[in-house]
């Protein structure tokens, strides 16, 4: 008799349950201080082009390629991330990914001329690139009984990140100059190294090698690039990615030529980097709870649309208004996240859906902070930029659409004579699967439901 299909709500909390924090605290608070010290390299640069110009010879061109940098880099190391994921530890890799952050923002704080100044700055926007690809799975790996709470308070963190950068960048730009307020945040950065280095060097989750995925069946070898759960995900990370960093490198900018000064302009993308905060909070404790989340992205798009009507066409005097209904916009970014671990069901899965949907979805993002730039014209209102950015979020949109079936990427058959979305017997989560390699007990994951098939 074929083994009775479950859904992915039943299937964790049956077969993980939900653990103590206990011996598990060390991995949290490294996780935090990654997603706390990861946004403030992208976010500290766009209040300062001015001060930067002073210094550098910015031009449309070059400050384009600065916008285009954060989602071209994160594109690369996507594409990079995915046979580095089969070779390298994932706490490794992010060391890595560190370190390159960390590099990055010191080496551009003092970089001479506009191509070193580019240069470090791709080596920080590559790092964290590499962050956010392995994010998720480190996620899976730890926490697989808690994915909705900790990937809310990730990307929290990750908007609070943002906006500290952006509300600090000129008032520490006026104090101590432009290269010390894009410099100071790599200390951050370097302070996000310090838990893992204490879990490799206890050697508590390094071991035994993880045999998580090399217990599971051939049907988990699905390549993402191969399922409308893959490229689904990697256009609602386009859409969304394209509308939130051209805003986080050109939202000042617009402002300034609407009329509000620098140190206002700097203010509004603080709020509307810290409104990512709420929505951050409350989209993946509900997103994991629907079967079909396609609600929550079509509120997103709306947000989006509304707010930038408003920063093109109201008066200046109302401008936080319209950034805060565009700001709220950027939970479309906690939804891309959420629907990784949403739409797979191991560590493997996860790890190649998020390395293939961001590398996709941020390579074809990048041109959204350049075409910005290229199409605005003086005396046009920023009104073709704006429109390139109403494109993406039909994007982003049809992306959601994709992923909103209720089904998981290794559902996808790649056994003869296995239909799709059926499972194997001992499909899904097993004991060995579910545990977190920091002493946690696999016996402390046996089933509560003993016809349960796969756990």
């Amino acid at each position: 008799m074929a083994p009775r299909r479950l859904p992915q709500r039943e299937l964790r909390v049956k077969g993980a349950g939900r653990r103590p924090l206990r011996g598990r605290l060390t991995a949290l608070a490294g996780i935090l201080l990654v997603a706390f010290s990861a946004r403030e390299a992208v976010s500290a640069v766009s209040p300062l082009l001015g001060h930067i110009g002073a210094d550098l010879p910015l031009d449309a061109v070059t400050t384009g390629t600065l916008g285009m940098l954060p989602t071209a880099s994160f594109a690369v190391m996507g594409f990079l991330a995915l046979p580095l994921l089969r070779r390298i530890q994932l706490e490794h890799l992010l060391l890595v990914a560190i370190l390159l952050t960390t590099l990055g923002q010191l080496g551009r704080a003092g970089g001479w001329d506009v191509l070193a100044f580019l240069v470090f700055t791709c080596i920080a926007m590559l790092g964290i690139g590499l962050v956010n690809v392995v994010a998720p799975p480190l996620l899976m790996k730890f926490f697989p009984d808690r994915i909705g709470g900790l990937a809310a308070l990730h990307v929290t963190l990750l908007g609070v990140s943002t906006a500290v950068a952006a509300q600090f960048a000129i008032p520490l730009g006026t104090l101590y100059g432009w290269r010390f307020s894009i410099g100071i945040w790599a200390v951050l950065s370097a302070l996000a190294a310090i838990p893992w280095l204490i879990l490799l060097s206890t050697r508590r989750i390094v071991a035994r090698t993880p045999v998580n995925d090399q217990q599971s069946p051939p049907a988990n070898r699905v390549n993402p690039w191969r399922s409308s759960i893959g490229w689904g995900t990697a256009l609602v990370f386009a859409g969304c990615s394209s509308n939130t960093f051209t805003a986080l490198t050109w939202l000042p900018a617009v402002l300034v030529d609407r009329g509000l000064s620098e140190e206002t302009a700097g203010s509004m993308l603080a709020l509307y980097s810290i409104l990512a905060l709420p929505v951050a909070l409350m989209v993946p404790m509900v997103v994991v709870r629907m079967s079909r989340p396609l609600p929550v992205a079509v509120l997103f798009v709306v947000a989006f649309a509304i707010g930038y009507g408003g920063i093109i066409f109201a008066p200046p005097a109302s401008a936080a208004v319209w950034v805060v209904i565009a700001g709220l916009g950027q939970g479309s970014y906690s939804f891309a996240f959420t629907m990784i671990n949403k739409r797979t069901r191991t560590q493997a899965g996860s790890g190649r859906l998020s390395a293939f949907a961001q590398g996709t979805g941020y390579a074809l993002a990048s041109v959204g902070p350049f075409l910005f730039a290229l199409l605005h014209s003086p005396g046009d209102g920023w009104l073709a930029s704006f429109g390139m950015l109403g494109a993406w979020l039909v994007v982003l949109l049809a992306g959601a659409i994709m992923v909103n079936k209720p089904r998981m990427l290794e559902d996808h058959s790649a056994v003869p004579g296995l239909a799709p979305g059926e499972l194997l017997p001992f499909q899904g989560p097993t004991a060995a699967s579910c545990r977190t390699e920091v002493g946690v007990d696999t016996e402390d994951f046996r089933p509560s439901d003993p016809k349960m098939p796969g756990i």
